[in-house]
């Protein structure tokens, strides 16, 4: 069975993308449509953990990349439930505040669902057009591949 190994240099690059879409969303939010000015933030928040993961972590699958972005995504949003001195010091700073957050919201989970998926279609789409790296096998990458 072969894997694929993405390149971290384009999924760097498409979380640093992600990431300008995502200020450019906040920034000019009421030249959007209600709707995606109200999420597109949050949306593109969770795309951008999973491609900073998938650039991390390169040869993980797609599931286990996914199933780390939501939890990471979920406690930082628990996590908006607590409101100590310090941790809200840190979140009145802008990078704070933008990495976590400011208060607890159930819509922000399915936000997090939404720009998970559009990572994965992202992922797969990379893979198909060949720009996602190079094909390993396992066995052969722990030196069970030769005897």
């Amino acid at each position: 069975m072969q894997h694929r190994v993405r390149s971290r240099a384009v999924f760097l690059a498409l979380a640093a993308a992600t990431i300008v879409i995502g200020l450019a969303s906040r920034r000019f939010r009421r030249a959007l449509p209600a709707a995606v000015g109200l999420y597109a933030g949050d949306v593109l928040w969770a795309t951008m953990m999973y491609l900073l993961a998938a650039a991390i972590w390169p040869r993980a699958s797609i599931r286990r990349l996914a199933v780390g972005a939501a939890a990471f995504a979920l406690a930082i949003e628990v996590g908006q439930l607590y409101h100590a001195p310090w941790i809200d010091a840190v979140r009145d700073t802008r990078l704070g505040g933008l990495v976590l957050g400011f208060g607890f919201l159930w819509s922000d989970l399915v936000c997090y669902a939404v720009g998970i998926a559009l990572a994965v279609v992202i992922d797969r789409a990379v893979a198909r057009l060949g720009l996602g790296g190079e094909i390993y096998s396992p066995r052969a990458h722990l030196g069970g591949g030769r005897r």
